[in-house]
């Protein structure tokens, strides 16, 4: 569009209208009469600063035919490409469509078209002129010099208005067009604002507006993956507005943030542009530039830039105001190498251009302004009423456009054009409406066209325009958004040119593999505030600024769950390798392979083999006097359990499973309970007889074989009876542990598989066994003072205490590692070493003494008789056996038995009663004196204990 400045804000009602046209009254009547217009050159005639043409229906046009003026005046220097261009254009569509017999046939189109001088306030004055007809004029205070009433001239009433080129003029326009109900058809004006359908109902225009330019933009900068821009703008409507659009729609869309958005002055001081160069400085990572800018400005900010050694640093995106104009770039194509910029789609339109280049002074004199044209553009003067002051060349009139001159036609022809073309198809859809059949303007449309019904019908035309595109308008009025995208770039042959790399119609496409960067470079530069978080990390976002971050490693068991967060995976999941999700935490179990298994494993072999080994000797040598002697029924109770304790090695580390955890349920503590169970028996046996011993010469009751078996497997039945209380109350089953070895280092976590036994249940299933352990160990220590050959008491003392030694080691080393990571490992091999050593303290101590005898000195495998030859002579003279004198059955009982070639080793009776059968006949035959008879039990006792 036309960058133009920013309009000051006028409380435009209808009264103040009304009051601004009556000041202007007494200009306006002489406007009104063509029959006045003076002769006079010097004189200021009407038509001087506007062209006539006539015509059944009368269309206006606005154009910016001079610049703005200097230091008061209203206009300056002619614009011979944006002004006659434009409205050559118009007129020339004019004559198009009064030629076509399909379009509005039988039915001249005329213009009124004006001078806007490219100023918003002169333009508003201009304007009046478009809607005189529409003012009721009082003539009754108004005579003629002779008396009579006036005449007036009735002005051409205007239907609808083409323009105007700049935002700012046409806002202005719009204000007063709007009040009288006039459509107006814009073919420059891209004002976001103007598409306000509630404030600038009857505008409408056939270029989209800055809204869908911004739009446009920021796709650009979103598919070059920049996210933080800075934006600069001229001062007025169209770069304020453009900038606007462009930030609004980075608040909306997000993902762009803008670091700076600074604005050009409309009289900028000196150094001005250098000082905007700095501070574009002050956020250098924001190297892309969005620039709503005009030309001018656009040419100084890119000198600026050069002078201050950046070239190659910004990234310009500039709008339709560069788009792929030549003039911004001259002298400075490195500074601008990579420059995109967008264009409104256009073409050019050929039959324009061979009407322009016939237009001579001679044929085209309804153009008021095409002799100063003539004369700008053959840089010559035509006589002494020429425009161009200076001893100049004389025009001839001969000079012809585009050969004696360069020409190129400007880029807006094909919109004036269009405008034209829209108003036409809406007023025949009117005409065919309201005078269908009727040659010519009927009644209905002569007297008074309706500018709300014109205006419907111009929002609902369809039409190819001049350059083969599709000509329509949404409900507000708007053009769609057809684009070209452009770049500036610098070829292999150092010269420089804008390319297409894209197009963008309500979506942008882009050419990728076209674009070219500095020195040839095809890769994206970067324009971003931070650069992305590598796998695994999130966006802590800095406070005001969402472009902005700090990235952050998930730590720990957190995976990154978006761009922003860091979540915690579930429990038995670990992040994976990038941190971008969870995946199941491995599962192990102790190996037979691993060295904490193998172990215990071996010296559970030994103890199984060393066992089985003293089991199958017993069970060959069953009726010899040392495997009678040690009680054979206990002693294979006592076995089994020794075995049953190196067995449970392999249950301990054996796969778990329901299986499986059932068996160490009831194997964990059996076999120790089978061991001690069985010492216990046979130490409270000999603590009871010695009890027994020190009060009467009655036998303790149930110290018999039989007996000893069932108080031993009554002991046992305790923790068989515990056992199955613990499958009703809690079924055996197989846990997974993630907590015993989730360690810092979520690569290093493992779940533990293993059965559903607690510390707690284990102590408890054990708790049994070693209770009975601690009561043997009491009973042992009792017992120390029987005589070492009798009954393996010392024996099971020093293996009880042993064993005691090896549980109290193992309570802190199986406690005490309860938070190590190798806690399954050490727990295990503590536990099952334990049960083994335990094992072979008791198979060492009470068995491989007898094997070795059994084995290796049979000799001492017989039965011993220790009968003196005082003792013969006693039993001799008092025919009485040594055993009545202290048999319960004897003498004090009344009842004899001979205990004479008898043996502790032989009896199948007390172990006791013999020893003490023994030592009477020792203590009765040592010769010290005659035989003597003991008369009380107390006395034998205590003599033969002393």
């Amino acid at each position: 569009m036309e960058p133009q400045w920013r309009p000051v804000s006028y409380p435009l009602s209808p009264s103040f209208i009304f009051l601004l046209v009556a000041t202007s009254y007494t200009w306006l009547i002489p406007v009104a009469s063509p029959q006045r217009i003076p002769t006079d050159p010097q004189a200021a005639p009407e038509y001087a600063h506007s062209i006539r043409l006539d015509g059944d229906i009368i269309l206006g046009g606005l154009f910016p035919v001079h610049a703005r003026g200097d230091r008061g005046t209203p206009c300056g220097e002619l614009k011979k490409e944006k002004g006659i261009h434009r409205l050559e254009a118009m007129m020339f569509a004019i004559d198009l469509i009064n030629k076509d017999p399909e379009l509005l046939p039988n039915i001249t189109l005329g213009a009124r078209i004006l001078d806007t001088c490219s100023r918003d306030t002169y333009a508003l004055e201009q304007s009046l002129t478009f809607v005189q007809a529409l003012i009721e004029r009082d003539g009754s205070d108004v005579r003629c010099a002779n008396g009579d009433p006036p005449i007036f001239t009735k002005p051409d009433k205007i239907v609808g208005v083409i323009g105007a080129a700049a935002s700012s003029v046409s806002i202005m326009v719009a204000n007063i067009l709007r009040l009288f109900k006039i459509p107006q058809i814009s073919y420059a004006s891209t004002a976001p604002e103007l598409s306000d359908n509630t404030r600038y109902d009857f505008f409408s225009r056939v270029v989209p507006p800055d809204s869908y330019q911004a739009q446009a933009m920021m796709d650009i900068v979103t598919a070059m993956e920049w996210n933080y821009v800075s934006t600069l703008a001229s001062e007025g409507n169209y770069g304020e507005s453009g900038v606007e659009a462009f930030i609004q729609i980075s608040r909306e869309t997000g993902g762009v943030c803008i670091a700076q958005s600074l604005k050009i002055p409309r009289e900028p001081r000196p150094g001005e542009f250098d000082k905007i160069i700095r501070r574009l400085l002050e956020t250098s990572n924001a190297r892309a530039i969005i620039m709503f800018a005009n030309e001018d400005d656009i040419r100084r900010v890119l000198d600026a830039a050069k002078r201050n050694n950046q070239t190659g640093h910004f990234l310009w995106v500039g709008s339709d105001s560069w788009g792929s104009k030549i003039s911004p770039v001259i002298g400075q194509e490195r500074v601008a190498e990579g420059a995109i910029t967008i264009l409104p789609k256009r073409a050019s339109v050929d039959a324009f251009d061979r009407y322009f280049r016939s237009r001579s002074l001679s044929n085209n004199r309804r153009n008021v302004w095409f002799a100063e044209f003539w004369e700008e553009n053959f840089n010559c003067k035509l006589g002494m009423h020429g425009k161009r002051p200076g001893s100049l060349k004389k025009c001839t009139g001969l000079e012809k456009v585009g050969r004696d001159s360069s020409y190129e036609q400007e880029g807006k022809v094909q919109f004036v054009m269009d405008a034209v073309y829209a108003m036409a198809h809406a007023l025949h859809r009117m005409h065919r409406e309201l005078c269908y059949g009727y040659p010519g303007l009927c009644p209905r449309m002569a007297n008074n066209i309706d500018g709300k019904e014109l205006l419907n019908h111009i929002r609902a035309v369809n039409f190819n325009g001049s350059a083969g595109t599709p000509v329509v308008f949404n409900e507000n009025g708007d053009a769609p958004g057809r684009y070209d995208i452009f770049q500036y770039q610098i070829t292999n042959r150092s010269t420089a040119e804008y390319r297409v790399i894209g197009s963008w119609t309500n979506k942008l496409h882009l050419k990728v593999e076209a674009m070219r960067w500095r020195m040839g470079d095809p890769s994206f530069p970067a324009s971003v505030c931070s650069l992305p978080c590598r796998t695994g990390e999130r966006k802590k976002v800095v406070k005001g600024v969402p472009c902005c971050w700090h990235c952050e490693r998930c730590e720990g068991y957190h995976f990154q769950a978006s761009e922003f967060t860091c979540e915690l995976c579930p429990y038995e999941k670990r992040p994976d390798a990038n941190r971008t999700g969870c995946t199941p935490i491995p599962i192990i179990k102790l190996e037979w392979h691993s060295p904490w298994a193998i172990v215990p494993v071996f010296i559970a072999m030994l103890g199984i083999i060393a066992t089985s080994f003293v089991i199958v000797t017993f069970v060959r040598y069953n009726d010899t006097p040392i495997v009678r002697a040690s009680g054979r029924e206990m002693s294979y109770v006592l076995l089994t359990g020794i075995f049953l304790c190196y067995a449970i090695t392999f249950l301990m580390i054996a796969t778990p499973d329901v299986g499986v955890c059932s068996l160490r349920r009831i194997f964990l503590g059996l076999g120790m309970c089978f061991s001690y169970a069985a010492l216990l028996t046979k130490t409270n046996r000999i603590h009871r007889i010695f009890e027994q011993g020190k009060k009467s010469v009655t036998a303790p009751r149930f110290i018999s074989p039989a007996s000893q078996l069932v108080i031993t497997f009554s002991l046992i039945s305790v923790q068989l009876l515990g056992v199955f209380v613990w499958f009703a109350v809690d079924p055996p089953h197989t846990v997974v542990d993630y907590g015993e070895q989730r360690t810092q280092d979520p690569m290093a976590a493992r779940g533990v598989l293993k059965c559903d036994i607690s510390d707690l249940s284990l102590i408890c299933s054990l708790g049994y066994s070693i209770l009975l352990m601690v009561t043997c160990t009491v009973y042992a220590i009792k017992t120390r003072g029987v005589p070492e050959t009798f009954n393996e008491a010392k024996p099971i003392g020093f293996t009880m205490y042993t064993t005691c030694i090896i549980w109290l080691a193992f309570i802190p080393i199986f406690f005490g590692t309860s938070q190590s990571a190798e806690r399954m490992y050490i727990q295990t091999t503590t536990l099952t070493i334990s049960l083994s050593l335990s094992a072979s303290v008791s198979l060492g101590m009470l068995y491989m003494p007898k094997v070795y005898i059994i084995l290796f000195h049979p000799e001492q495998n017989v039965p011993k008789r220790k009968r003196s030859f005082k003792t013969l002579m006693l039993y001799k003279k008092t025919q009485l056996p040594v055993s009545t004198l202290i048999h319960p059955k004897g003498v004090l009982s009344g009842k004899g038995q001979d205990c004479g070639g008898q043996s502790h080793y032989s009896t199948r009776n007390s172990s006791l009663w013999i020893l003490l059968c023994r030592l009477v006949r020792s203590y009765v035959g040592t010769g010290s004196g005659p035989p003597q008879t003991v008369s009380t039990k107390h006395e034998v006792v205590q003599n033969l204990l002393a």
